[in-house]
Formats: structure tokens, C-alpha cells, sequence
């Protein structure tokens, strides 16, 4: 089977992407992340990157002067990766329109909530598990779908449950998904991995 090259995209501290180096080294994942990428010079995930041996580079539109320079060099960054997949696992920042065109199909996102509720701009991080405490909702999730040009509207492909509690937080419910990522995420990722094994032509054959 060809090697399927994934890149990884985050802003913060990267446990999604350890979790995903972790299914990796247990081979539940036949793949491998080639580069990882973040908005965020700071970011945890850059050291984890680092530390597991994979590149690490910060991207942001801020380096540059315009949206069309920060778009070539995302792709060129891609290119350069030989990137078969994209995976955003906690990025926080709109990919460039290029980008979703390129890898059209190939692109998976985590987010913290049973989507199509709790989703759309201004939905990450915390903000997800304020809003879904204030509405009064029973249960809450993990949904992993499927990356096009509109925040978090592109296919579902793996999405689970888990309850809201009398007594939680943002920061406890928070805790409660974030294990649920960790767990689903590897999955869609090691399924959509498989399917591209399985395509009559693969770019690194």
C-alpha cells in the first residue's frame, strides 16, 4: 500500500495531534504526518510536532501582505509536504478557498459539539461548550466532518454523544469532549487514510 501523507493543522496546545502520532505508532492509522502547521507561533502542538520528529511550521496570514501571498504559500507549504490529506485538528482559522479546492474530499475537521448545532463562525474553543450550556441541552459531542469553504458545513463523517451534567462548566464539559475527540478523531482519520489507499491511482505510488 502507498504511504498516505497527512498534514495536520492546529492553533493550540495539540492534544488532537497526539492523539493522532499516538494511533500512528500503534498502527491503527497506516499513514504518517509529514508537516504540521499552525496560525499560532506559540502553540504547544509546534513543540509536540517537534518533539515527535515531524516538521513544524508557523503559517499566518499576518506574515504577509496579502490574502493571495498567504494562499500560495499555504500551498506551496503542501506541495513541498507532498500532502495527501489535510486534517484540522483544533485550527482555528478559515483555510484559504485554494487549499479546499486542492483537496477537495480530503480535508477532516474535529469540533467540539453535535453539529449542525453549535457550529459556524465565531464557534470554537470555549465559546462551543458556553453556548451549549446557556441553550439548555442534554447531551453534547464530538462531530468530525468533512472541510469546505463554510465554517463547519461540510459532510458529517463520524460524530458521537456524550451527556451534559447538572453541575458542569464550560471548562468541565469542555474536558468531557475533548476525550471524545481524542477518540473519534483517529477513527475518521484511519477510515478516510484507507480510502485513499484504495484509489486506482495514488499520487506517491
Amino acid at each position: 500500500m502507498p504511504r498516505v501523507n497527512i498534514v495536520c493543522f492546529a492553533s493550540g496546545r495539540g492534544s488532537n495531534v497526539h492523539a493522532l502520532i499516538r494511533g500512528i505508532e500503534s498502527k491503527k492509522i497506516p499513514a504518517a504526518i509529514v508537516l504540521v502547521i499552525s496560525n499560532n507561533s506559540t502553540a504547544g502542538v509546534l513543540d509536540i510536532a517537534r518533539e515527535a520528529g515531524i516538521p513544524a511550521k508557523h503559517i499566518s496570514e499576518k506574515q504577509f501582505s496579502s490574502h493571495d501571498e498567504f494562499s500560495k504559500a499555504m500551498c506551496r507549504a503542501l506541495d513541498e509536504a507532498r500532502a495527501d490529506m489535510i486534517v484540522l485538528a483544533g485550527y482555528m482559522k478559515k483555510l484559504p478557498s485554494a487549499v479546499c479546492k486542492r483537496f477537495s474530499g480530503k480535508i477532516l475537521n474535529i469540533h467540539p459539539a453535535l453539529l449542525p448545532a453549535f457550529g459556524g463562525k465565531g464557534m470554537f474553543g470555549i465559546h462551543v461548550h458556553e453556548a451549549v450550556l446557556a441553550s439548555g441541552a442534554r447531551e453534547s459531542g464530538a462531530t468530525v466532518h468533512l472541510v469546505d469553504e463554510e465554517y463547519d458545513r461540510g459532510k458529517i463523517v463520524m460524530q458521537e454523544k456524550v451527556p451534559v451534567l447538572p453541575g458542569d462548566t464550560p471548562e468541565i464539559l469542555a474536558a468531557r469532549v475533548l476525550e471524545l475527540e481524542h477518540k473519534i478523531l483517529p477513527e475518521a482519520v484511519a477510515r478516510m487514510v484507507k480510502k485513499i489507499q484504495d484509489e486506482p491511482i495514488n499520487q506517491h505510488s
